[in-house]
């Protein structure tokens, strides 16, 4: 279980960069745009701060999570878990963030779950 909570963590955190990467570009471009235009034609989003902080915090967290959870698993299900969390909060669910949530949050229950399992070869 472990080894699958490396794997989906490392691949969430990939994918949610690649999310947090198009969001924090959104944003400056409609930044940039009502700069260079008088009418409001596109508006910002309210939280177009929490998706920059977000879209670079959470895949983070999900890629150190991935990497933590062979031999922390408590500590790597634990960050794998906020940065489920963290997209879902600042992203929802949608066409392209349903797969990275879903694989962290998926890697934190695999993590957790493999707390248990002991390794063979050791006692």
């Amino acid at each position: 279980m472990k080894n699958a909570a490396v794997v989906l963590g490392i691949l969430g955190g990939v994918l949610g960069m690649i999310t947090g990467f198009f969001v924090y570009g959104f944003v400056e471009f409609l930044g940039w745009f009502n700069g260079e235009v008088d009418q409001d034609v596109l508006r910002e989003p309210e939280n177009a701060q929490r998706l920059v902080v977000v879209g670079i915090a959470a895949p983070v967290l999900a890629l150190a999570g991935g990497a933590m959870a062979h031999p922390r698993p408590s500590i790597g299900g634990a960050l794998l878990a906020v940065s489920a969390a963290g997209m879902l909060w600042a992203y929802g669910v949608g066409v392209f963030t349903m797969f990275p949530i879903v694989l962290t949050g998926l890697a934190a229950l695999f993590a957790l779950l493999g707390r248990a399992t002991k390794e063979p070869g050791t006692l």
